[in-house]
């Protein structure tokens, strides 16, 4: 990635509105969501969706989001999250948001106006020095190897990206600053610095995640990429359940 200072030298920014954590349900009124799409649509050229999308990850679940999403007259990138694993039928759930629109990253990117979106899921692994290491019983060195996984094919996506702008899409927290409100025991189960690492090896606008709902808005890789935790519940500068960044 070459180097980006999100100043429109490659265009005019870009505005994304972000949003993660909606955990779409069976029997949920759709009014509030394809009111609030409608509104994003109004004041984002882009809407990027990090994560948990639904609620258990059953196909029922994503067609009832993709009645959503077929009205949103915008761009729309996402990853999923482990709440859309959950029924064991996440190729159905992929089929079903891709059908509606929705350009999901897993290991992969996509470019809108002059921006580059690169992301995966992620997973969990702990921050820092206190990172799991893959020691021990095989339980844990499988547990490892995942978070390792992910890492690996976060960077060989973000080797694909060739604009001077990007966003890093994610459903996992890459730093611990971000889930500071979360108790502490579960801090290792909501993110990995593995992912910090390897985005700071390039030069990125932006980070986006979600999953951590009682965490903070804001924080920052080791090397000062800005990370936002956009799940539904956290509060942001918007007011609304969305962020809004200009890229």
């Amino acid at each position: 990635m070459a180097e980006a200072n999100g100043n429109g030298l490659d265009g005019a920014p870009l505005r994304v509105a972000a949003l993660g954590d909606i955990h779409v349900r069976e029997g949920q009124d759709p009014g509030p969501l394809r009111a609030l799409f409608a509104e994003i649509a109004q004041s984002a050229d882009v809407l990027v969706l990090a994560g948990d999308l639904t609620d258990t990850g059953s196909p029922k679940e994503a067609e009832l989001l993709a009645e959503q999403l077929r009205a949103a007259s915008l761009p729309l990138i996402g990853v999923l999250g482990n709440h859309d694993y959950e029924c064991g039928k996440v190729d159905e759930v992929k089929h079903i948001l891709c059908n509606a629109g929705l350009k999901l990253l897993d290991g992969s990117s996509c470019e809108v106006n002059g921006v580059g979106f690169v992301g995966v899921k992620g997973f969990p692994g702990g921050f820092g020095a206190r990172m799991l290491g893959a020691f021990g019983e095989p339980a844990i060195k499988t547990f490892v190897s995942e978070s390792i996984a992910e890492a690996m094919q976060l960077e060989n996506a973000m080797r694909t990206v060739k604009t001077g702008r990007s966003l890093v899409v994610l459903h996992y927290a890459p730093v611990p600053e971000t889930v500071e409100g979360e108790p502490r025991e579960i801090y290792p189960f909501l993110g990995s610095s593995r992912l910090a690492e390897t985005i700071d090896r390039f030069e990125v606008d932006a980070i986006v995640h979600g999953h951590a709902h009682r965490g903070s808005y804001e924080g920052r890789t080791p090397r000062g990429c800005p990370v936002y935790n956009v799940a539904w519940a956290i509060p942001k500068p918007t007011g609304r359940p969305y962020a809004l960044l200009e890229i």
